[in-house]
């Protein structure tokens, strides 16, 4: 669409016209009552590239490289002192986390029309600003914010400007890892394009044994800027006992982004291992005990006494070596010769 080039002394006639113009309607009297430090930012209705209804969540500006384009932004002030608020713009990226966040720095491309604001009890004012695109800006996405500030507290409108040309939407899935101790699957994302992605999770996890975990695709609550690399998790309380598992972590996003990381774990029960050794460990060292004691030597028989039930002696009156078995039934008394 066609963008208009913004002027600074324009820009600052048109903040002191609405402010004083605001100034002169009272608060609305619905809604909870709001402290002194209860001021808002956000944008104003009906501008930017796509204009819609009131309650836009966010700026989106869209322009080629080498042009300006511009919004406008409201402040209100419900409390019952005033306020000076000072704006910036500033350049966002991704935590570690994922988290949305903004730099300390100040983004060159954001120009508010007014530095510092001040309102009234009970006022509200549009701040317009320009956002200047270098002719040499790449084609993408170029998240950003609006910065206000007051009273010891910060508030951040997400910027979300486009500057025209080729698109890509791209992503890879890195360093895939299982952490058996904290039940949990790390992996990390990286956008490889120039566009915001929005990526949904699909993880599985096949095993000796089948498949033990399967995470049907799910959207993730993020967006992953241009460039940036989140480092995310998942959670897997319920892991096999004993196990050899390959685990699939894959991310698609729109655009055709689709990226796929894999990683190895083995699953062992130690506590059980660990029992069963101390098992194995006492039976071999009972054994080994058993084995080095001496044998107790054997107690010779009594001379002149039998050896057992219906044995006795050799005979050693005729030199015979034959040993003479006894009848085991009683002998019968006979008369005497």
């Amino acid at each position: 669409m066609p963008t208009r080039i913004v002027r600074s002394a324009a820009l600052t006639a048109a903040v002191l016209l609405c402010s004083a113009l605001s100034a002169l309607v009272p608060a609305h009297a619905a809604g909870p009552a709001a402290g002194d430090h209860a001021w808002t930012a956000a944008p104003a209705s009906g501008g930017g590239s796509r204009p819609g209804e009131d309650g836009r969540p966010y700026f989106y500006l869209e322009g080629a490289a080498g042009t300006v384009l511009e919004d406008t932004l409201t402040l209100t002030n419900p409390g019952t002192k005033p306020v000076s608020v000072r704006l910036r713009g500033a350049e966002a990226y991704n935590t570690a986390s994922g988290a949305f966040a903004i730099r300390g720095t100040d983004d060159s491309w954001i120009t508010p029309a007014v530095r510092t604001v001040k309102l009234p009890a009970r006022t509200r004012a549009d701040v317009p600003f320009s956002v200047t695109v270098p002719a040499t800006a790449a084609p993408g996405d170029h998240p950003a914010a609006i910065v206000a500030s007051a009273g010891g507290r910060q508030a951040g409108v997400r910027v979300q400007l486009r500057v025209s040309g080729p698109t890509l939407s791209a992503l890879t899935v890195e360093d895939v890892g299982v952490d058996k101790g904290r039940g949990l699957i790390r992996y990390t994302v990286v956008n490889r394009g120039n566009t915001a992605l929005t990526p949904k999770l699909e993880v599985r996890a096949d095993g000796l044994f089948g498949r033990v975990l399967h995470r049907a695709p799910h959207a993730l609550p993020m967006e992953v800027l241009p460039g940036q690399r989140v480092r995310l998790t998942e959670k897997w309380p319920h892991p096999p006992a004993l196990d050899s598992v390959r685990v699939r972590v894959t991310l698609t996003a729109g655009g055709g982004a689709h990226g796929t990381g894999t990683a190895s774990a083995v699953f062992v029960p130690w506590a059980w291992v660990a029992g069963l050794a101390a098992v194995v460990a006492l039976g071999a060292g009972a054994w080994f005990v058993r084995r080095r004691r001496p044998a107790e030597p054997e107690r010779a028989p009594a001379a002149g006494s039998d050896s057992g039930d219906g044995v006795v002696g050799a005979d050693g009156a005729d030199g015979n070596d034959e040993t003479h078995v006894k009848n085991s039934e009683p002998a019968t008394a006979g008369a005497a010769t």
